[in-house]
């Protein structure tokens, strides 16, 4: 039975794993260093066999990191699904990241830009893992639920229909999903505010030295803050055994064995490979369009860390209002799970839109201050429902009994996705004129948002998805029953 301090501790990790540390700082300090150590003439400095402009080594980094994920996923992603060895990942994992975290404290200075790219790509990679491995206890957190207990009781005596059910086991998966997401914003906020003091202590405006000084800080302090918070879900996770290693696999070749057996059984399902493909396509057109929009940002604030903070704090404000608002409208008005990740997908396009009016004017497209004031409150406000919206869709394709395999299946086939806008984006920026248009990843955002998006809205039904479930699950057990005889 999962309790209410479980979840709470749950919370707590996630409130600590907000980001700030080597999703946030983290890659402007390794900006910031870019910009000044590469020459004022050329703005170029050398990385990965040619010259190459910050805003594309910031992008090409970022997909070596995603490319270095999906390795990763395949080979050790097994471990959040079977046996019990998922908490002890997610520690590993956790105590890498604090030491990432931790080592920025050294590398402060131009001259060290080099340190700073590993520093960036492994702190990604270990963010991104935390990440899964926080998320892949959400399935059996909700299962075993009180309230869904009761709802499974009734549903096994006949006292509860199919639909209702369902619809019970949708409004609690986004209850918690939700939740989570607004305790984490409230969480950051106070995080965020107390960082500002600690900025000024710090005085980071009176030099360019002090503001790098004070990057450093903040993603130590953040740090510290991830590693207390992590302390209560690391004592008070229950021990959940996850599914048993079929015979003749082991831990690792397993990864390999459940990526071909749901890619297999995703194909009877057409609904959940429709949301598939849209997943992998729209999920890194918007990775992607957050680390330019990022890189944008920076160059128009100049690094300034109080700014980029306060900007951070407007936001997280803005994303706390936009979920709970999203959360409230979906739960009061019975909205559907389909219909609240499309308004998500109308966000999505508006923003790469903007980026690309950027290409053809210097009056708008993330080119001036209110800009990226403007960008922090629209993100919160419409877009970033995504990360909860589409894991609640993931589920809402899934077939029950194989919510391990069919999560496992699109964090694998999302983090392989991951690094191809990032490559692309940084060879389109190469092969601009002067090798400078940071804009003009755009076009490739613009289009691959509205073709992914559209594809999603058009074809893809949850309700027609529940019926192929059902007959999935029913020649399922056929089969089973055959072998079984």
């Amino acid at each position: 039975m999962t309790s209410k301090w479980e979840i709470w501790s749950w919370y707590a990790y996630y409130v600590g794993a907000n980001g700030l540390a080597l999703f946030n700082f983290g890659p402007t300090a390794f900006q910031n260093l870019l910009s000044q150590a590469a020459p004022a003439d050329t703005g170029l400095l050398p990385f990965a066999g040619r010259d190459r402009n910050v805003n594309s080594i910031v992008l090409l980094a970022n997909g070596i990191s995603f490319a270095l994920q999906a390795v990763l996923f395949i080979v050790i992603g097994s471990y959040a699904d079977f046996g019990s060895g998922r908490r002890w990942i997610l520690f590993f994992w956790s105590v890498l990241s604090f030491g990432v975290g931790f080592a920025w404290f050294a590398v402060h200075e131009p001259s060290r830009w080099k340190a700073g790219v590993a520093l960036y790509i492994v702190g990604l990679i270990c963010y991104q893992l935390t990440l899964t491995y926080w998320t892949a206890a959400f399935p059996s957190l909700a299962r075993n639920t009180p309230h869904m207990r009761d709802a499974a009781r009734a549903y096994a005596a006949g006292e509860l229909g199919q639909a209702e059910y369902d619809r019970r086991d949708e409004v609690e998966r986004s209850r918690l999903s939700n939740v989570a997401f607004c305790v984490q914003s409230l969480g950051e906020i106070v995080i965020l505010a107390i960082i500002v003091g600690i900025l000024f202590r710090v005085n980071v405006n009176v030099s360019t030295e002090a503001n790098n000084w004070g990057l450093s800080v903040l993603i130590a302090f953040a740090t510290a803050v991830w590693l207390v918070l992590s302390i209560p879900w690391f004592v008070l996770e229950k021990k959940r055994p996850g599914l048993k290693i079929p015979p003749g696999q082991n831990v690792i070749s397993v990864g390999f064995w459940q990526l071909k057996e749901a890619l297999a059984k995703v194909w009877h399902l057409k609904q959940s490979l429709i949301y598939l493909v849209g997943y992998f396509l729209l999920g890194d057109s918007l990775n992607t369009t957050v680390t330019v929009i990022a890189t944008l940002q920076n160059e128009v604030v100049s690094y300034d860390t109080l700014t980029l903070t306060y900007l951070l704090i407007v936001g997280i404000a803005a994303q706390a209002v936009g979920i709970a608002g999203y959360w409230w409208l979906q739960k009061h008005y019975n909205i559907s799970a389909k219909t609240m990740f499309n308004l998500v997908m109308v966000g999505i396009i508006l923003l790469d839109g903007w980026g690309m009016i950027g290409n053809w004017t210097d009056n708008f497209g993330f080119h001036h201050v209110w800009e990226v004031w403007l960008y922090q409150t629209f993100y919160g406000l419409f877009v970033c429902q995504w990360y909860s919206y589409s894991q609640i869709m993931i589920s809402s394709v899934t077939p029950r009994g194989h919510e391990f395999l069919f999560f496992s299946l699109f964090t694998i086939i999302g983090k392989t996705s991951s690094f191809i806008g990032p490559f692309v984006s940084s060879a389109i920026i190469d092969a601009s004129p002067g090798h400078n248009n940071n804009s003009a990843p755009f076009y490739f955002l613009f289009a691959l948002s509205l073709v992914s998006a559209a594809g999603l809205w058009l074809f893809l039904d949850l309700d027609k998805s529940a019926r192929e479930q059902e007959a999935f699950l029913a020649h399922e057990k056929i089969e089973m029953t055959a072998k079984g005889q």
